[in-house]
This record gives C-alpha cells, structure tokens and sequence, in this order.
C-alpha cells in the first residue's frame, strides 16, 4: 500500500471538495453523479445527527422532483413505515404527520420520531396532494425485521377483511409464537436452547399460501387492493425471516447481520418489483428507490473489516445486483452532539461527540478546513489513490459510549471502495427527538466543548 504525507491527503481532499454551503444548487454535482441511476443510498454515521437527517431530506426532495423517485425506504419496521405511507397518500385517518408517525413505539423511537423526519412526512403529503392519480403519489416505506408480532397483526387484520377462512388458517399457523409473551428474542432464545419448537414450517406455508392468493385478492379493487395485497405479503415475509433472524441471533453476529441485511434487499427487490408494471404506468426498470440507512448497511462491506469477518450488507448486495445503476453515499462528522442511548431501551440522551481520532477519515476531513463539502469518490484516479487506506472509519449507531470509543465505534475501511460519494459535516447537533427525556434535555453541552479544559 502506497504512503502519502498527511498534507499530501489534505490538499487532494481540499482540491477535490465540493463545498456546501445551503444554496439550492449544493447537490448539483450529486444529482449529475446520479443520472439515470435506479438506486440512490443515503448513509448517516450515527442514528442520531440532525444533519444527516436534514441533507438527506434535501436530495430526496430533488430526487423525486427532478428525477421522478417513486419511493423513500427506511431504515425501520414495515408496518409503522406503511402506516405513514397511507397518510401520505390520504388513505388513513390519521389527523396529522405526528399521528402518523405514532406507530413508531420500539426503541429506538427518535431515529423515526424527530423533527427532520416529521417536517419531511408533511412534505411529502403535500407534495403527494397536488396529485389525483394513486401512481402519481411518492411512498415510504420500512425495510427492516423486527416487527415480528406487529408484522403477524397485520396478516391476520388484512385476511380478516377479505378472506376470514384463510384468517383462521393464518391464525392458527401463527399461533406457534403465542407462548412468548410477544417477545422475539425469548422465542429465539427458546428455540436456540430447545426450550420450544421452531415455527418456521408455520411461518413458510402462510407465506406461500398468501402468495397462492395473490391475484384474486390483489384485483379485488384496482391498485389500491393490489397495495394492500403486497402490504400483507411482505408481512408475511417478515415474519418468515424474522423467524429466522431471531434464531440465529442466538449462533453469532455474523449469521443474523447477514439474515436481517439480506431481508433489507429482499424487500427493495420485491418493492421495486411491485411498484413496476402496468398498472402504475412504469416498467420494473422504470422504478426509482432513494434509501436511508446507516452507513455500516449502506457503504460496500466487500471495503470494510466487516467484509473480511464474512459480513454483507445491502450496500454490497444492491451494487453487486445493479452496479452503476446503484449510487452509494455515505455521511461522516468529526465532532459535536448526537441523540443516542447508553444502553439498549434506555432513554435517548443528547450525548457529546468526541472528536474524530488519529489515523481516521473524519479527521481527515476536517484538516481539510471546509465545514461541509461533497468529496466525488468516483472522480480521479488520484484521490481513489489517496484515499484507498484502508483508514479508520467512525460508526455510532442507537448506542454511543464514547469510554470505548474506538473498540466500539470504528472499523477499518477503504472508503473509494465503499461508496461513490461522501459528504462531510465538521460539526454536527443531535437531531431532537419528538418526545424529549428528561436525560436529553438536561444533557447540555459543557462551557468548554470541544476543547474539553
């Protein structure tokens, strides 16, 4: 592996920086970077930075008005994501974007339940009022696993509707997961340690006869029964690999983090599939998917030290699928505060950010002198060069315990590898939870941050 100077990194980070600076136009080079791709990642290198929330809201704006996305699909549970995608599309009772949002209760409920993404739902009604036709309208959508028992709800309510023998079939397969008090991971724990017997067969022969049913149900009332149709599949799908996951949490990290990412392009894959066709006017090459989540699912894990411990991620499985068709981006910072938790189910709490370390990209970065900038991955040679690495990369995820910062929180990476384009904030601020604890609000930033004397 080659080695530069320091100043040698800096200046070809600084000569090659896009800067932002708020303009309208910021994106620019982004959106040219696009082109006709079908698939656009947005990362975030913390669950928690308004920041990330807020230029993530302001290319998915641009992305559905200049290049017709179709869909936004998030990090987060299919049936509270489709909860917000009926009202936006005017199809619920629900009052507000507030209301929308309230089926969001699992922890952690900031990631959905903020400010940024509360000002973008009413956007996105908004944007979707000025359209008559259903195909016009923008959707979002979850993508993620564990909604295990709100997932087997919502098959049973959807049967109940239209098919109430079939809903009793269901119910009776589904009622293998009764005895655990609806709590996933003592059925995982139960099953891993023969305490129980799987449901898996029950979960696999729901599916399929769901999916058996699929023309007569879905053509009961045009494209809206066809929505709802592929709603109650896709729970139906959930709870057949969330079966699984929750199984294999129980036999190591790398077994259920390639189940679960493996579940998130499942669901892109089958999503792309149902929004295309000749009933929404597009073609499945037609459809246009711009996606949020984490970087550590998002960059290419073949570029990380998790790719070398045998992990995949969504990154690498839609690159591999669509190659150029698929733009990866990832969101970095070097300092400031976040909303994070210090253990699973605790309260959120505005933490401080500790300043990138030694030998990382983010400090990187910030040598660079820029406050915000677009750095193009794919543009030359010499920057792929430069940055090859592989360097330190930061990764705060729902948790942040800034005592074991780099053991818990970095990894190694080759970022021209990983995405194709990153965008740096130096100085980032907690994105603020709709609901603030009493360990946020309190949690105020020290007189001496950041130099910390």
């Amino acid at each position: 592996m080659a080695h530069f100077h320091p100043n040698d990194l800096i200046q070809a980070v600084r000569s090659s920086a896009h800067p932002l600076s708020g303009d309208m136009r910021d994106y620019d080079p982004l959106l040219q970077m696009i082109g006709d791709a079908r698939f656009v990642l947005l990362g975030e290198a913390t669950h928690g930075t308004h920041e990330f929330y807020r230029e993530r809201v302001r290319i998915t704006k641009r992305l559905i008005r200049e290049k017709n996305f179709c869909g936004v699909v998030v990090e987060a549970d299919w049936p509270d994501a489709y909860r917000v995608n009926r009202y936006i599309r005017g199809l619920n009772n629900d009052a507000d974007a507030d209301e929308a949002l309230s089926g969001f209760k699992r922890f952690p409920t900031w990631m959905w339940r903020n400010l940024d993404v509360l000002t973008f739902v009413k956007w996105l009604r908004d944007y979707n009022d000025q359209y008559a036709l259903y195909e016009e309208k923008v959707g979002f959508y979850g993508m993620d696993l564990y909604s295990l028992y709100s997932s087997i709800e919502a098959v049973l309510d959807y049967l109940e509707k239209i098919d109430p023998d079939a809903a009793a079939r269901a119910r009776r397969r589904y009622a293998c997961f009764e005895n655990f008090e609806e709590d996933s991971q003592a059925y995982g724990y139960s099953v891993s340690a023969g305490i129980a017997d799987p449901c898996e067969e029950e979960a696999v022969r729901e599916l399929i006869d769901l999916q058996q049913r699929a023309a007569d149900y879905a053509r009961l009332d045009g494209r809206m029964a066809a929505d709802e149709y592929f709603f109650a599949e896709q729970n139906a799908r959930l709870v057949r690999n969330a079966e699984e996951y929750y199984r294999s949490m129980y036999h190591g990290r790398v077994s259920s983090w390639n189940l679960r990412d493996r579940h998130m392009a499942e669901s892109l894959e089958a999503l792309a599939g149902h929004l295309g066709g000749a009933k929404w006017g597009r073609t499945k090459d037609d459809v246009r998917l711009v996606i949020w989540a984490h970087n550590s699912h998002l960059g290419d894990a073949r570029a990380t030290q998790m790719g070398r411990a045998g992990e995949l991620n969504v990154g690498q499985l839609v690159r591999e699928r669509y190659g150029s068709k698929a733009v990866l981006v990832g969101l970095t910072t070097y300092d400031g505060t976040v909303s994070a938790a210090s253990d699973w189910d605790s309260p959120v709490e505005r933490k401080v950010v500790r300043p990138a370390m030694t030998d990382s990209y983010e400090l990187l970065f910030h040598n660079v002198g820029i406050p915000r900038f677009m750095l193009n991955l794919r543009d030359t040679e010499q920057v792929q060069e430069m940055l090859a690495g592989p360097r330190e990369e930061r990764a705060i995820g729902v948790i942040y315990r800034p005592d074991t910062e780099r053991i818990s929180h970095y990894f190694d990476a080759q970022l021209p590898r990983q995405f194709d384009a990153v965008l740096h904030f130096d100085r980032t601020k907690a994105v603020q939870p709709l609901e603030l604890s009493v360990e946020w609000d309190e949690s105020e930033v020290p007189e001496t941050y950041p130099s910390g004397v």
